[in-house]
Protein backbone atom coordinates (compact mmCIF):
# COMPACT_ATOMS: atom_id res chain seq x y z
CA UNK A 1 0.00 0.00 0.00
CA UNK A 2 2.87 2.56 0.42
CA UNK A 3 4.16 3.41 -3.05
CA UNK A 4 6.84 6.24 -4.27
CA UNK A 5 4.21 8.26 -5.02
CA UNK A 6 2.04 7.84 -1.60
CA UNK A 7 4.29 6.38 1.12
CA UNK A 8 2.80 5.45 4.42
CA UNK A 9 2.77 8.82 6.08
CA UNK A 10 0.02 9.72 3.47
CA UNK A 11 -1.90 6.98 4.63
CA UNK A 12 -4.47 6.19 7.21
CA UNK A 13 -2.97 3.30 9.06
CA UNK A 14 -3.67 3.21 12.49
CA UNK A 15 -6.63 5.94 12.51
CA UNK A 16 -8.80 7.99 10.12
CA UNK A 17 -6.47 10.62 9.74
CA UNK A 18 -3.06 9.94 8.15
CA UNK A 19 0.08 9.58 10.22
CA UNK A 20 1.10 12.91 8.67
CA UNK A 21 -1.81 14.26 9.93
CA UNK A 22 -1.40 12.32 13.48
CA UNK A 23 2.41 13.71 13.67
CA UNK A 24 1.01 17.23 12.52
CA UNK A 25 -1.41 17.24 15.59
CA UNK A 26 1.66 16.57 18.31
CA UNK A 27 2.88 20.13 17.39
CA UNK A 28 -0.60 21.97 17.94
CA UNK A 29 -0.86 23.96 21.23
CA UNK A 30 0.44 27.25 23.12
CA UNK A 31 3.75 25.84 23.48
CA UNK A 32 4.53 25.39 19.88
CA UNK A 33 4.65 26.90 16.48
CA UNK A 34 3.49 26.33 13.41
CA UNK A 35 5.63 23.27 12.26
CA UNK A 36 8.33 23.25 9.26
CA UNK A 37 7.66 20.45 6.56
CA UNK A 38 10.02 18.55 4.70
CA UNK A 39 9.79 16.57 1.78
CA UNK A 40 10.46 15.12 -1.15
CA UNK A 41 9.29 17.53 -3.79
CA UNK A 42 7.21 15.28 -5.59
CA UNK A 43 5.04 15.10 -2.25
CA UNK A 44 4.33 19.19 -2.01
CA UNK A 45 0.56 18.85 -3.21
CA UNK A 46 -0.04 16.04 -0.88
CA UNK A 47 1.48 17.59 1.97
CA UNK A 48 0.00 20.63 2.03
CA UNK A 49 -3.82 18.79 1.11
CA UNK A 50 -3.35 16.38 4.09
CA UNK A 51 -2.66 19.47 6.52
CA UNK A 52 -4.96 21.52 5.33
CA UNK A 53 -8.16 18.94 5.65
CA UNK A 54 -7.16 19.07 8.77
CA UNK A 55 -7.13 23.08 9.30
CA UNK A 56 -3.01 22.91 10.29
CA UNK A 57 -1.30 25.73 8.64
CA UNK A 58 3.00 24.70 8.14
CA UNK A 59 4.87 27.73 8.84
CA UNK A 60 7.25 26.21 5.71
CA UNK A 61 6.98 23.38 3.46
CA UNK A 62 10.81 22.44 2.43
CA UNK A 63 10.71 20.57 -0.95
CA UNK A 64 14.04 18.67 -1.18
CA UNK A 65 15.25 18.10 -4.51
CA UNK A 66 16.84 15.04 -4.10
CA UNK A 67 16.93 12.69 -0.79
CA UNK A 68 20.17 12.77 1.57
CA UNK A 69 18.82 11.44 4.42
CA UNK A 70 18.18 12.89 7.72
CA UNK A 71 20.78 15.18 8.84
CA UNK A 72 20.69 17.54 5.75
CA UNK A 73 17.23 17.73 5.84
CA UNK A 74 17.39 18.89 9.51
CA UNK A 75 19.89 21.26 8.83
CA UNK A 76 17.33 22.60 5.95
CA UNK A 77 14.47 22.86 8.61
CA UNK A 78 17.37 24.53 11.17
CA UNK A 79 17.72 27.03 8.82
CA UNK A 80 14.39 27.76 7.81
CA UNK A 81 13.30 28.20 11.96
CA UNK A 82 15.58 31.00 11.59
CA UNK A 83 19.38 29.01 12.68
CA UNK A 84 19.30 30.73 16.28
CA UNK A 85 18.77 29.36 19.85
CA UNK A 86 14.74 28.54 19.08
CA UNK A 87 14.60 24.51 20.64
CA UNK A 88 13.78 22.31 17.19
CA UNK A 89 11.73 19.06 17.79
CA UNK A 90 12.55 16.86 15.47
CA UNK A 91 9.55 14.35 14.27
CA UNK A 92 9.35 11.31 11.69
CA UNK A 93 6.21 11.50 10.09
CA UNK A 94 5.15 7.65 10.02
CA UNK A 95 5.24 7.05 14.01
CA UNK A 96 2.91 6.04 16.58
CA UNK A 97 3.07 7.78 19.62
CA UNK A 98 -0.19 6.38 21.27
CA UNK A 99 0.48 8.10 24.50
CA UNK A 100 0.88 12.11 23.71
CA UNK A 101 1.20 13.03 27.44
CA UNK A 102 4.00 11.14 28.17
CA UNK A 103 5.44 12.37 24.89
CA UNK A 104 5.25 16.07 26.12
CA UNK A 105 6.48 14.99 29.58
CA UNK A 106 9.88 13.42 28.31
CA UNK A 107 10.17 17.22 26.20
CA UNK A 108 9.47 19.09 29.26
CA UNK A 109 12.13 17.37 31.62
CA UNK A 110 14.69 17.58 28.37
CA UNK A 111 14.09 21.55 27.84
CA UNK A 112 16.29 22.42 30.17
CA UNK A 113 19.24 21.09 28.87
CA UNK A 114 18.46 21.88 25.45
CA UNK A 115 18.43 25.72 26.41
CA UNK A 116 21.93 24.79 27.79
CA UNK A 117 22.74 23.52 24.43
CA UNK A 118 22.57 19.56 24.65
CA UNK A 119 20.99 17.73 21.34
CA UNK A 120 18.92 15.28 23.10
CA UNK A 121 17.02 12.01 21.35
CA UNK A 122 14.02 10.07 23.04
CA UNK A 123 15.10 6.62 24.01
CA UNK A 124 11.97 4.11 23.64
CA UNK A 125 11.68 1.94 26.78
CA UNK A 126 12.35 -1.22 25.13
CA UNK A 127 9.78 -4.36 25.63
CA UNK A 128 10.88 -7.11 23.24
CA UNK A 129 14.86 -7.70 22.33
CA UNK A 130 14.37 -5.88 19.10
CA UNK A 131 16.63 -6.33 16.41
CA UNK A 132 15.54 -4.28 13.46
CA UNK A 133 16.20 -0.88 15.57
CA UNK A 134 19.19 0.95 17.11
CA UNK A 135 19.64 0.44 20.57
CA UNK A 136 20.75 3.57 23.19
CA UNK A 137 22.92 2.99 26.44
CA UNK A 138 21.67 4.64 28.67
CA UNK A 139 24.38 7.02 31.04
CA UNK A 140 24.94 9.12 34.08
CA UNK A 141 21.50 11.43 34.60
CA UNK A 142 22.16 14.45 34.48
CA UNK A 143 18.65 16.13 35.26
CA UNK A 144 15.91 13.92 35.99
CA UNK A 145 14.70 11.79 33.68
CA UNK A 146 17.48 12.53 31.24
CA UNK A 147 20.71 11.25 30.90
CA UNK A 148 23.89 11.48 29.11
CA UNK A 149 24.07 9.20 25.96
CA UNK A 150 26.68 6.69 26.73
CA UNK A 151 26.99 5.18 23.61
CA UNK A 152 24.69 4.26 20.15
CA UNK A 153 24.60 0.94 19.35
CA UNK A 154 24.04 -0.58 15.54
CA UNK A 155 20.72 -2.73 14.90
CA UNK A 156 21.76 -6.08 17.21
CA UNK A 157 21.69 -9.95 16.92
CA UNK A 158 19.51 -11.43 19.08
CA UNK A 159 21.91 -12.67 21.77
CA UNK A 160 22.90 -8.63 21.96
CA UNK A 161 19.54 -7.81 22.13
CA UNK A 162 18.21 -10.01 24.93
CA UNK A 163 21.51 -8.77 26.95
CA UNK A 164 20.78 -5.05 26.23
CA UNK A 165 17.04 -5.50 27.47
CA UNK A 166 17.74 -7.57 30.39
CA UNK A 167 20.02 -5.10 31.83
CA UNK A 168 17.43 -2.37 32.02
CA UNK A 169 19.82 0.12 30.96
CA UNK A 170 19.17 0.25 27.60
CA UNK A 171 16.62 1.99 25.39
CA UNK A 172 15.67 2.11 21.59
CA UNK A 173 16.73 4.44 19.30
CA UNK A 174 13.47 6.14 17.97
CA UNK A 175 14.41 8.39 15.52
CA UNK A 176 13.10 11.42 17.63
CA UNK A 177 15.25 14.47 18.57
CA UNK A 178 14.81 18.05 20.50
CA UNK A 179 18.09 20.73 20.18
CA UNK A 180 18.60 24.37 19.20
CA UNK A 181 18.57 25.06 15.80
CA UNK A 182 21.90 26.49 16.07
CA UNK A 183 23.62 24.03 18.25
CA UNK A 184 22.69 21.46 15.98
CA UNK A 185 24.06 23.16 13.01
CA UNK A 186 27.39 24.13 15.10
CA UNK A 187 27.54 20.64 15.02
CA UNK A 188 27.28 19.71 11.93
CA UNK A 189 29.91 22.31 11.28
CA UNK A 190 32.00 20.54 13.64
CA UNK A 191 31.60 17.30 12.11
CA UNK A 192 30.52 17.47 8.56
CA UNK A 193 31.40 20.78 7.79
CA UNK A 194 30.39 20.22 4.05
CA UNK A 195 27.14 19.36 5.24
CA UNK A 196 26.29 22.27 6.53
CA UNK A 197 28.04 24.25 3.14
CA UNK A 198 25.57 22.67 1.16
CA UNK A 199 22.47 23.32 3.48
CA UNK A 200 23.00 27.02 3.73
CA UNK A 201 24.14 27.68 -0.41
CA UNK A 202 21.13 25.37 -1.20
CA UNK A 203 18.59 27.63 1.37
CA UNK A 204 20.39 30.96 0.54
CA UNK A 205 19.62 29.91 -3.21
CA UNK A 206 16.10 28.69 -2.59
CA UNK A 207 13.10 29.30 -4.79
CA UNK A 208 10.55 30.61 -2.23
CA UNK A 209 6.28 30.51 -3.49
CA UNK A 210 4.54 31.20 -0.56
CA UNK A 211 5.03 28.52 2.33
CA UNK A 212 6.73 26.24 -0.28
CA UNK A 213 10.67 26.30 -0.01
CA UNK A 214 12.52 24.88 -2.92
CA UNK A 215 16.37 24.72 -2.39
CA UNK A 216 18.61 25.31 -5.12
CA UNK A 217 18.96 21.63 -6.61
CA UNK A 218 22.49 22.27 -7.10
CA UNK A 219 23.91 23.30 -4.33
CA UNK A 220 22.06 20.88 -2.55
CA UNK A 221 23.10 17.95 -4.85
CA UNK A 222 26.94 19.21 -3.64
CA UNK A 223 25.58 17.69 -0.04
CA UNK A 224 26.81 14.53 1.34
CA UNK A 225 24.54 12.12 2.51
CA UNK A 226 24.04 10.62 5.93
CA UNK A 227 21.48 10.60 8.70
CA UNK A 228 21.76 12.85 12.00
CA UNK A 229 22.92 9.53 14.02
CA UNK A 230 25.63 9.26 12.11
CA UNK A 231 26.86 12.69 10.85
CA UNK A 232 25.94 14.03 14.03
CA UNK A 233 24.07 12.65 17.28
CA UNK A 234 27.08 9.74 17.52
CA UNK A 235 29.92 12.23 17.73
CA UNK A 236 29.18 15.24 19.24
CA UNK A 237 29.51 15.49 22.99
CA UNK A 238 27.14 16.96 24.77
CA UNK A 239 24.47 14.28 23.57
CA UNK A 240 21.93 13.08 26.16
CA UNK A 241 19.03 10.80 26.01
CA UNK A 242 15.27 11.07 27.60
CA UNK A 243 14.16 7.65 28.39
CA UNK A 244 10.27 7.44 27.85
CA UNK A 245 7.30 5.23 27.59
CA UNK A 246 4.80 6.34 25.09
CA UNK A 247 3.37 3.71 23.16
CA UNK A 248 6.07 4.28 20.26
CA UNK A 249 5.61 2.22 17.38
CA UNK A 250 7.58 2.61 13.68
CA UNK A 251 5.05 1.15 11.83
CA UNK A 252 7.70 -0.91 10.37
CA UNK A 253 5.83 -3.74 8.96
CA UNK A 254 2.32 -5.39 8.93
CA UNK A 255 3.00 -7.44 11.97
CA UNK A 256 4.12 -4.33 13.79
CA UNK A 257 0.94 -2.71 12.95
CA UNK A 258 -1.18 -6.01 13.72
CA UNK A 259 0.46 -5.34 17.47
CA UNK A 260 -0.91 -2.16 17.83
CA UNK A 261 -4.73 -2.76 16.24
CA UNK A 262 -7.92 -3.32 18.12
CA UNK A 263 -8.18 -6.46 15.92
CA UNK A 264 -11.80 -7.66 16.51
CA UNK A 265 -12.41 -3.83 15.74
CA UNK A 266 -10.18 -4.05 12.13
CA UNK A 267 -12.06 -7.31 11.54
CA UNK A 268 -15.39 -5.48 10.96
CA UNK A 269 -14.60 -2.12 9.40
CA UNK A 270 -13.55 -1.02 5.80
CA UNK A 271 -16.70 -0.19 4.03
CA UNK A 272 -18.47 -3.75 4.27
CA UNK A 273 -14.89 -4.89 2.22
CA UNK A 274 -14.43 -7.39 4.64
CA UNK A 275 -16.16 -10.56 6.03
CA UNK A 276 -15.15 -12.39 8.07
CA UNK A 277 -16.61 -16.10 10.15
CA UNK A 278 -15.55 -17.35 12.73
CA UNK A 279 -11.57 -16.43 12.42
CA UNK A 280 -9.34 -15.33 15.27
CA UNK A 281 -6.32 -12.78 15.59
CA UNK A 282 -6.44 -11.80 12.05
CA UNK A 283 -5.50 -8.32 10.31
CA UNK A 284 -7.32 -7.47 6.87
CA UNK A 285 -7.23 -4.50 4.85
CA UNK A 286 -8.66 -3.55 1.29
CA UNK A 287 -9.24 -0.55 -0.60
CA UNK A 288 -11.61 -1.91 -3.04
CA UNK A 289 -12.06 -6.00 -3.66
CA UNK A 290 -13.86 -7.76 -1.01
CA UNK A 291 -12.51 -10.09 0.94
CA UNK A 292 -14.23 -12.97 2.84
CA UNK A 293 -12.49 -15.05 5.17
CA UNK A 294 -14.14 -17.98 7.24
CA UNK A 295 -11.83 -20.05 9.85
CA UNK A 296 -9.22 -18.74 9.58
CA UNK A 297 -6.32 -17.30 12.46
CA UNK A 298 -3.42 -15.27 12.53
CA UNK A 299 -3.56 -13.98 8.96
CA UNK A 300 -2.39 -10.81 7.34
CA UNK A 301 -4.42 -10.33 4.41
CA UNK A 302 -4.15 -6.87 2.38
CA UNK A 303 -5.67 -5.83 -0.97
CA UNK A 304 -4.67 -2.91 -2.41
CA UNK A 305 -5.76 -2.00 -5.62
CA UNK A 306 -5.90 -5.55 -8.12
CA UNK A 307 -2.95 -6.64 -5.68
CA UNK A 308 -3.60 -9.18 -2.55
CA UNK A 309 -1.20 -9.89 -0.62
CA UNK A 310 -1.95 -13.20 1.96
CA UNK A 311 0.66 -13.85 4.70
CA UNK A 312 1.00 -15.71 8.16
CA UNK A 313 1.85 -13.27 11.14
CA UNK A 314 5.60 -13.38 11.80
CA UNK A 315 6.38 -13.13 8.66
CA UNK A 316 5.58 -9.85 7.04
CA UNK A 317 9.10 -8.52 6.69
CA UNK A 318 9.35 -10.89 3.47
CA UNK A 319 7.30 -8.07 1.51
CA UNK A 320 10.48 -6.90 -0.21
CA UNK A 321 10.98 -10.22 -1.21
CA UNK A 322 7.25 -11.00 -2.17
CA UNK A 323 7.49 -7.36 -4.54
CA UNK A 324 10.72 -8.79 -5.69
CA UNK A 325 9.53 -11.88 -6.65
CA UNK A 326 6.47 -10.59 -8.54
CA UNK A 327 7.98 -8.07 -10.66
CA UNK A 328 8.01 -8.84 -14.34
Amino acid sequence: MSRPEKPKQFLALTAEETMLQLTARRTVGADYAAPIVVANASHASAVEEQLAAVDLSPQAVILEPMARNTAPAIALAAIAAGAGDAPLLVMPSDHVIADLEAFRAAIARALPLVADGWLVTFGITPDAPETGYGWIKVGEPLVEGVHRVDRFVEKPPLDKAEAMLASGDHAWNGGIFLFRADKFLEALDVHVPAMGRAARQSMERAARDGICIRPDAESFAACPSDSIDYAVMERAERVAVAPVAMGWNDVGSWDALHAISELDAELNTHGGNVTILDSTNCLVRSDGVRIAMVGVKDLIVVASGNDVMILPRGRSQEVKRLIEAMKP
